[in-house]
């Protein structure tokens, strides 16, 4: 086939089945179509619960498969001391920004007697599979039942449990001091558990770390033989463990690890064992496997040129994304004094970047709603935003640090004499329209939004609405319009975000950063 007429992905695709099919694998073909069941079954298994369904012509509903790895396992038929090794390449259909995208996936999956050695040679074809697009890749791997194994030690409440390890994988510093703090009013110490969240980085610094706080298990022995067996094939340039990775996946048990390209934003390989889903479908057998995303490489497979170049300057430049406004002119001042200073920034010119290649930062200023944006999409490896916004957005962004600054409150507020009538549903006038969706269903409350944009106090003194959902600082606005602040949804502050995929290649920049910053606050 002449290779001049097929794009960038497609070739890669080709790149992939050689190397699978070189290992062993055999190819597999799914159906675009499943049966709905298959997914209605399994939705806390998957990305995303939104499934596109339709009913066939027999009167079957049927789905577009969201997800590959349920199909190979519903079909599988281990046999013991035997191992199923198998790899696609395939489409399915998740919901994205808003919308349903059609995703091409190549991956492969081991099923049967799964022991280290195969471990092994699936982190080695996962390194392999992400060196075909770049020698500039990281994969990043890590054991979760680690820092599960020693949360289950503090004896906490399921809820509490789960609040702790989205913390622990948010990286989330301001917030597991807070959960700490509590936890030390009910006579208990969350110890050295915290301290895992930030053990990312080189496998015998990480691996080394954990012995020296007295967590070294079974599980740690695994993971330093997969590392020991990654070095020994000479895979260890782009590896490094991060052990918060996948603390709250319900997908994988057991290894976990995640692939991502130098300028693609997020990413772009993801995979672990699953033998708990197995078992689940009734399989009583090990399962491994990983998906190569391939519509998040398009551009770097499709136009390699237009990625920048990674070099030894652009490793340690922390692009930073602030918001305009007095918030980003504070934010700017503890910046400086954490000693990430560059003058620029706040003088008088029309430049639209500011950099200080001695300190290694570089500033733009952009709207308060954007900075997420930014981040998310790699454009910054950090920014700084209201926690509304990461309330409201949900963005796929590491949230590191409490700015305390910015402070204020998402609030209900009403006219002063509204009595609320719970036989109909509940008039919110709001712009944080998910904000207000989630509170409002974790009360059971029917309610009908009403999106405004601004001057959301006007919506209940005209009649418009019952009651607004805002944020409010120091309440003086409610109170001169006969409003009344009714419930207090969430504290809202500044807080410093991280890019995920710019946090393993800058780690070690941006944990100097953090630091110093949170010394400021």
């Amino acid at each position: 086939m002449n290779g001049s007429v097929l794009t960038g992905q497609e070739k890669l695709i080709f790149k992939l089945r050689e190397l699978f099919s070189g290992a062993g694998y055999k190819r597999y073909r799914l159906s675009k179509f499943e049966d709905y069941d298959l997914y209605s079954g399994f939705k806390d298994f998957l990305v995303s619960e939104d499934i596109i369904s339709f009913t066939d012509i027999g009167g079957s509903l049927k789905a577009l498969k969201p997800d590959v790895t349920l199909s190979i396992v519903r079909s599988a038929k281990p046999v013991p001391g035997r191992t199923e090794k198998l790899f696609y390449d395939e489409t399915i259909y998740r919901p994205s920004d808003g919308s349903f995208k059609e995703m091409m996936q190549c991956g492969l999956e081991c099923i049967g007697d799964i022991d280290q050695s195969c471990v092994l040679e699936v982190l080695k074809l996962a390194a392999a599979s992400l060196a075909e697009v770049s020698p500039d890749y990281v994969l990043s791997i890590s054991q979760p039942d680690i820092i599960t194994d020693a949360i289950r030690s503090l004896d906490l409440i399921p809820e509490k449990e789960t609040e702790l390890l989205k913390l622990i994988e948010q990286k989330n510093i301001s917030g597991l001091k807070a959960f700490s703090d509590k936890l030390s009013e009910d006579g208990r110490d969350l110890g050295n558990i915290a301290d895992l969240a930030f053990l990312c980085g080189d496998p015998d610094d990480v691996l080394g770390a954990v012995k020296a706080l007295g967590l070294w298990n079974e599980k740690t022995e695994q993971l330093k033989t997969l590392c020991d067996g990654m070095k020994d094939s000479g895979l260890t340039k782009g590896l490094r463990i991060d052990l918060s990775a996948g603390c709250t996946t319900k997908y994988y048990s057991g290894i976990v690890f995640k692939g991502y390209i130098s300028g693609v934003p997020k990413e772009v390989l993801s995979g672990g064992r699953y033998d708990a889903l197995a078992a689940r479908m009734g399989k009583n057998c090990g399962a491994i496997g990983f998906a190569v995303y391939l519509d998040a490489l398009e551009r770097a497979v499709d136009a390699p040129g237009e990625a920048p170049e990674a070099d030894a300057a652009d490793a340690r430049m922390l692009r930073i994304a602030l918001p305009k406004g007095r918030l980003g002119e504070k934010v700017y001042k503890m910046m400086a004094a954490a000693g990430f200073e560059c003058p620029d920034a706040v003088s008088e010119n029309r430049k639209l970047i500011f950099v200080n290649e001695e300190k290694g930062v570089s500033y733009f200023w952009v709207k308060p709603s954007d900075v997420a944006v930014y981040v998310e999409r790699g454009a910054a490896d950090l920014g700084v935003c209201g926690k509304d916004i990461i309330m409201e957005h949900s963005p796929a962004v590491y949230e590191l640090l409490d700015l305390k600054t910015g402070i204020c409150r998402m609030a209900v507020a009403a006219k002063a004499d509204f009595a609320d009538d719970p036989g109909r549903p509940l008039t919110v006038a709001t712009k944080f329209e998910n904000i207000a969706a989630k509170y409002y269903a974790s009360l059971g409350r029917d309610i009908d939004i009403i999106r405004l944009n601004g001057s959301i106090e006007l919506a209940p003194l005209l009649g418009l609405s019952d009651v607004i959902v805002d944020i409010v600082e120091t309440g003086t606005t409610l109170r001169e319009n006969g409003l009344k602040e009714r419930e207090k949804i969430a504290d809202i502050s500044a807080r410093l975000i991280a890019n995920k995929a710019s946090y393993e290649f800058k780690g070690e920049a941006v944990a100097r950063l953090t630091e110093a910053l949170g010394k400021q606050v």
